[in-house]
């Protein structure tokens, strides 16, 4: 009858492979801007049972509405200040839902029919080749040592060291451009 004896000797680095080898050499992650579709659209309805329920709109011709293929919302009021209080209602229903309301790029206000006023709101998503550019500017001007490369409508730092990393994320966070970041594939 053979017998066998298992192995019960602890992992040995000098038997494995060198795992330095293994691991990638530089980490990365990547800055992008992204809404979510599905949390503006909540937000849209809540701002519409707003609306529609409240005092102070009662009557009245204000209405908003939201375009999820065209990535447009329209805001419909019977005057410029009624205007401003449903994108406030709007404002603040997006922040409940953690929507940034930077992405909201507003149109000009034009006149409607019935004596209203119509306003159309564009939802940005994606960098920009201009912001792209000042976001990498920004960067290099920490003098770390990272690389910013933009791809596509992305940005891709990559660096050395993971806290050189956070220290570019902390920074875009402490000085934010004009359009919601969000940070993916940190690794």
């Amino acid at each position: 009858m053979v017998t066998r004896q298992l192995c019960r000797t602890p992992f040995s680095a000098a038997a494995s492979p060198d795992i330095r080898r293994l691991m990638p050499a530089d980490h990365s992650f990547d800055i992008v801007s992204e809404i979510n579709l599905q949390e503006m659209d909540n937000a849209v309805n809540q701002a519409v049972k707003e609306v529609t329920t409240r005092y102070d709109f009662k009557g009245s011709a204000a209405s908003l509405s939201f375009d999820r293929k065209a990535k447009e919302l329209t805001l419909t009021a019977d005057q410029d200040a009624q205007l401003e209080a449903v994108r406030k209602v709007l404002v603040e229903k997006m922040v409940k839902r953690g929507v940034d309301p930077k992405a909201l790029d507003p149109q000009k206000a034009e006149q409607a029919t019935h004596n209203t006023v119509r306003q159309k709101l564009k939802l940005k998503s994606g960098i920009d080749k201009d912001t792209a550019k000042t976001i990498q500017k920004a960067i290099k001007d920490l003098k770390l040592k990272v690389n910013a490369s933009i791809q596509g409508e992305a940005l891709r730092v990559t660096g050395s060291k993971k806290d050189d990393l956070q220290a570019v994320m902390a920074h875009l966070r402490g000085s934010p451009p004009p359009i919601p970041l969000q940070f993916n594939n940190f690794r």
